[in-house]
C-alpha cells in the first residue's frame, strides 16, 4: 500500500515523493490509519523501522486542517541528537504545511530558544530538562496543546527522566492525543502508559527486543588490558570503512579516542560532557566520512540515523541485552548487512550471561591467539533439554546396573 492510499496532508505527500519515499515501512502502516484517527497509542517496534514519520505524517495532517495555534504539538525525546534528528523530519514537512517548529534542547544558549518559544510555533521537540527549564521561565505553555509524542520511551526510563515527565504531563491539558513509542515495553513502560495514556491501541512491528537478522556477531574474549590491541588488530585487518565504537565511561571514550588517533586512525569522541557544538561537529565529520571511527558512549545508541555504519564495536559489553540490542541497531540499517562485535573480559562474564539470556542464545565465539577464558553461565533452552536428556539416561543406566 502506496502512502497516496492514506489520508495524510497531499502537501506531505509532495516532500515524500521529493524524497523518493513512496511505500511505508510495516510500523508506518500500522500506525498512520489508527493515529490519524485521534486515538492514543502505544507504537513498540525496533530502531531503525521509521517510527518519526509514522507519528510525524499523521499528527501534522491533523494539526493542518484546524486553526494553526501556538504550541499544538509536543514531542519529548531523551538525547540531543535525537531531538534534533526528529525536528528535521517535523521541519522539512511542517514547511509545506506552514507549521512552524523549534527544537528546545540543553547544551546550548537559552535565549534564542525562548525567543522562538515566545513569538510562537505549533510544533516543539524537546528534551525534558531544557523544556522544563523553558516551562519554569514562563517561555512556553501549552493550553492548546493537542498532541503529545514521547519518543524512545523506554531510554527516558532508562536515563532516569521519569520524574521529569510527571513534571512535564502535570502542566498538560488532559484532553489530548497521546503517542508513546519505544523499542522494548517492560513493565515501567506499562505502568507509565497506564497512568497518561486513555485506552490506548497497541501496535507491535517486528521481533522486538531481537537483534536483525542480518547484522553479524562475534564475540571476543580478551584480557582487559589487551583490548585496544585487539581493537587496533581488527581495525586494520579486516579494513573497516566506518565503525561506531560503544564504551561505558566517558572518560575511558576519550582516552580511546586519543589512542586510536595516535595509532593513525581517523577518530572522534562523542559523550554527555562534550557540548553540543563539539557533538554536532563529531557526528557531522563521522556521516560525511571525515572521521572513520566516532567512539562513544551510550548517548548514541538510540535514535540517531546514521547510515552506512558498517560495524559496532562494544569494547565494554553493554549489562543487558537490550542495550546491546540498542547498540548494534545502528549497523545493518534499510535492509543492509552489518557487523557486530563485542569484546568481552573475564570481569564481565556476569553481563555476557544477562546479554545471552535475553537473546535466548550464546553469542558465537571467535578464535584468536590471545583469548581469554570467560564463563559463560547462561545455556540455551534447547541446549539445556538436550543436556538434562543426557543425564537423566545416565542416571537411568546408574540405576539399571545397581539393580
Amino acid at each position: 500500500m502506496p502512502f497516496d492510499d492514506f489520508d495524510i496532508d497531499r502537501r506531505c505527500l509532495s516532500v515524500l515523493r521529493a524524497q523518493d519515499i513512496s511505500e511505508p515501512t510495516p510500523v508506518q502502516a500500522k500506525v498512520i490509519p489508527v493515529a490519524l484517527n485521534g486515538a492514543d497509542l502505544i507504537v513498540v517496534a525496533q530502531t531503525g523501522t521509521g517510527k518519526t514519520l509514522a507519528f510525524a505524517l499523521p499528527s501534522l495532517t491533523r494539526l493542518a486542517a484546524g486553526p494553526v495555534k501556538h504550541n499544538m504539538m509536543l514531542v519529548v525525546t531523551p538525547t540531543r541528537e535525537l531531538a534534533n534528528q526528529v525536528h528535521s523530519v517535523i521541519r522539512e514537512l511542517g514547511k509545506s504545511l506552514h507549521l512552524r517548529s523549534v527544537c528546545v534542547y540543553g547544551g546550548v544558549g537559552l535565549e534564542n530558544q525562548a525567543r522562538a518559544l515566545r513569538r510562537g510555533c505549533a510544533v516543539i521537540v524537546a528534551t525534558p530538562g531544557r523544556l522544563l527549564d523553558h516551562m519554569g521561565r514562563g517561555n512556553v505553555r501549552f493550553n492548546d496543546l493537542g498532541i503529545l509524542v514521547l519518543d524512545e520511551a523506554d531510554r527516558m526510563l532508562d536515563m532516569g527522566f521519569l520524574p521529569d515527565i510527571r513534571r512535564i504531563l502535570r502542566k498538560l491539558p488532559e484532553d489530548r492525543q497521546t503517542l508513546m513509542c519505544s523499542a522494548t515495553f517492560p513493565s515501567e513502560i506499562a505502568g507509565l502508559a497506564r497512568s497518561m495514556l486513555r485506552e490506548p491501541e497497541q501496535i507491535s512491528v517486528g521481533a522486538v527486543a531481537k537483534p536483525v537478522d542480518n547484522v553479524r556477531q562475534t564475540l571476543y574474549t580478551v584480557l582487559p588490558g589487551a583490548k585496544m590491541g585487539l581493537l587496533v588488530k581488527i581495525l586494520r585487518e579486516q579494513h573497516i570503512p566506518s565503525a561506531l565504537i560503544f564504551l561505558r565511561t566517558k572518560r575511558h571514550t576519550d582516552r580511546v579516542a586519543k589512542a586510536l588517533h595516535k595509532a593513525g586512525f581517523k577518530a572522534q569522541a562523542i559523550h554527555g560532557d562534550r557540548s553540543q557544538a563539539q557533538r554536532e561537529k563529531a557526528l557531522e565529520g563521522f556521516r560525511s566520512g571525515r572521521y572513520q571511527l566516532l567512539i562513544a558512549t551510550d548517548v548514541a545508541a538510540r535514535g540517531l540515523d546514521i547510515e552506512g555504519i558498517s560495524h559496532v564495536i562494544n569494547y565494554d559489553i553493554p549489562e543487558n541485552a537490550d542495550d546491546y540490542i540498542h547498540r548494534i541497531g545502528r549497523t545493518a540499517r534499510a535492509s543492509a548487512d552489518g557487523d557486530a562485535v563485542t569484546f568481552v573480559s573475564p570481569q564481565e562474564h556476569l553481563a555476557l550471561e544477562a546479554v545471552e539470556r535475553g537473546l535466548g542464545r550464546n553469542l558465537p565465539r571467535a578464535e584468536w591467539e590471545g583469548a581469554a577464558p570467560v564463563l559463560s553461565l547462561y545455556t540455551p533452552p534447547d541446549q539445556l533439554s538436550a543436556a538434562a536428556r543426557r543425564a537423566s539416561r545416565r542416571r537411568r543406566r546408574s540405576l539399571f546396573r545397581r539393580r
